[in-house]
């Protein structure tokens, strides 16, 4: 049995559709559509543009033609409000807005970050769901709230008409219950949230609906639940890092890691598919290089990473997850001043980024194995991040082990493949779906070189753990 599915892909940056061919040891893809995903400032709150991500979304599918089915991944912790009568109450606030400034301490005031944790074992984060939501409480539009929608699960109500909240997207929202896998709903109205506004749950592999009379399957809708389906290992001894934005490094655990050492690590035990747990620990990723190449007006990275490959390496090093470096604005000159503010060409800057990731890559890595006890003998590195060898082989090194880099889009394939396998074109679990991306998709291999200690030096300088 052979496939088509298309697979909707929501980033932070940019959003695209692909489709993808499944059956008998064939796993093709290509991309249909893209578009960019532009945030909107209007006044002092700034905003994704969600009705032109949900035309771009509905062009690009109509572009794929005829296909099986649908699925949907997107970013995670925001989400749009629905009125009593099913509409849209404003545009979703982005996770990177002032807003919530202050309110994970005012939240943590209530219930103590150890409760918190135990209940939810969500890494804390300033813009996860329920601190958005706290932030939005005595607001006319949050008082109109009958219904908290995710952004994936919010374009497949557009297009299906049925409301729901996919369970891998869910588990990011810190009001999902760890331990029984439903709705926190104590904690909720402990924090002045109506538990009637969360949606029924769903899995992934569901049927949604229909959408012009083609199905909707919901998919692991978090993309780094897609990502973490896409990783082409074998066996069970592997750390992973889903790298583009945001770096996501961690591990795939049969159960969460609730222990007090755990969340003072900072570690997240997040839904994956078939019931596994992510547990990883979010790290700035290439926002940094983002943000950077955006201030200096160059979108030619080949040319800044050849430069940045002559810089001596661990020239200058930062701690990539220092709040100074979230919010959008002059990039380049945070990073000057990170660096006791001195004198940085663009190729250093770059080579102070990429050996600062591959430094949080190898803090969180080690730290994830000593917290969970689960030892690792290799790195997949998937996402955009699969592409660039600097970081790649710098990443290498700082473990001390090999990283196998690709596919970068690992995510629109776990997409894909979690479809699939609801239609029947593929039997098994994540062991089988990752077999196929083995056979079909070539992975490159990076070997560590040299000593792993100024890694460690520097990483003792800048007070990463690990």
């Amino acid at each position: 049995m052979t496939v088509r599915v298309a697979a909707v892909d929501l980033g932070a940056a940019s959003g695209r559709v692909m489709t993808g061919v499944v059956g008998p040891g064939r796993l093709e893809m290509a991309e249909v559509a893209r578009f960019a995903n532009v945030p909107v400032q209007v006044g002092q709150t700034l905003h994704w543009d969600v009705l032109g991500i949900y035309r771009s979304v509905a062009q690009g599918l109509r572009e794929a033609g005829l296909i099986d089915s649908i699925g949907i991944d997107s970013w995670a912790v925001d989400y749009g409000l629905l009125d009593a009568d099913g509409r849209l109450l404003g545009n979703p606030v982005h996770y990177r807005d002032a807003r919530t400034d202050g309110v994970m301490e005012r939240v943590l005031r209530e219930v103590p970050p150890a409760e918190l944790y135990a209940l939810t074992g969500l890494q804390l984060l300033p813009f996860n769901t329920v601190f958005q939501l706290v932030a939005a409480r005595g607001t006319a539009q949050f008082a109109a709230a009958e219904t908290m929608l995710l952004m994936p699960d919010l374009i497949a109500y557009w297009l299906t008409g049925e409301i729901g909240a996919e369970r891998t997207n869910a588990s990011t929202t810190q009001l999902l219950d760890v331990a029984s896998g439903q709705w926190a709903a104590g904690l909720a109205e402990r924090l002045g949230i109506d538990a009637r506004m969360l949606p029924p749950l769903r899995e992934p592999g569901d049927r949604i609906g229909l959408w012009e009379g083609t199905p909707v399957i919901a998919v692991g809708s978090h993309d780094t639940a897609s990502a973490v389906v896409g990783v082409p290992a074998s066996g069970d001894r592997f750390g992973y890092i889903s790298c583009g934005t945001w770096s996501l490094v961690g591990l795939e655990l049969d159960g969460p890691i609730l222990t007090e050492d755990s969340r003072k690590a900072g570690f997240t035990n997040e839904a994956g598919v078939d019931g596994t747990v992510r547990y990883l620990r979010n790290v700035t990723g290439l926002w940094l290089l983002q943000e950077c190449q955006r201030e200096w007006g160059i979108d030619d990275l080949t040319s800044l990473l050849r430069e940045a490959a002559r810089v001596p390496v661990l020239r200058a090093v930062i701690d990539p997850n220092d709040p100074v470096f979230l919010p959008p604005g002059d990039m380049p000159a945070r990073i000057r001043q990170a660096c006791h503010d001195a004198g940085q060409t663009p190729a250093e800057t770059v080579r102070c980024i990429l050996d600062s990731l591959a430094l949080a890559h190898q803090s969180t890595l080690a730290d994830a194995q000593r917290l969970s006890g689960r030892e690792v003998d290799v790195v997949h590195m998937v996402g955009g991040g699969a592409r660039n060898d600097l970081l790649c082989q710098a990443t290498a090194d700082a473990c001390g082990l090999p990283v196998l880099a690709g596919p970068a889009e690992a995510t629109a394939l776990g997409n894909i493949l979690v479809q699939a396998r609801a239609l029947g074109a593929i039997d098994g679990g994540l062991d089988q779906m990752r077999s196929l991306i083995r056979a079909t998709h070539p992975l490159r291999r990076f070997e560590p070189q040299g000593s792993t200690a100024p890694w460690r030096e520097a990483a003792a300088r800048l007070h990463l753990s690990g």
